[in-house]
């Protein structure tokens, strides 16, 4: 004589797959609410150094304002007020401070 055992599934128990779809939902909303926003940005940024040319009023992430006198390969060369001239890093102008110069000035 055998006994037969029946077990009911486990409730709440998922298959595997559905592990897999929750993993990709996850990556998906990181994807689109974290990595391509900051994509966006930095194209924008890359975009807005390649415009700048020798005369713009620009400000730096340190806070200096000053006109571009000279354009070079990876630096600006700026002149601040007093006639003192700063030799700088294209990377270093702040993108976000140029546009409330129009405000300012």
């Amino acid at each position: 004589m055998q006994a037969i055992i029946l077990q009911a599934p486990a409730a709440g128990g998922s298959p595997a797959y559905m592990q897999f779809v929750m993993i990709g939902l996850i990556f998906v909303v990181f994807y689109f609410f974290m990595i391509r926003p900051q994509m966006k940005k930095a194209k924008e940024a890359k975009k807005y150094m390649a415009t700048l040319e020798k005369g713009s009023k620009i400000v730096t992430i340190g806070g200096i304002h000053g006109k571009i006198v000279e354009v070079q390969d990876t630096t600006f060369i700026i002149e601040v007020e007093g006639g003192n001239r700063l030799k700088i890093q294209k990377t270093a102008v702040s993108m976000d401070a140029t546009n409330t110069l129009g405000q300012t000035s």
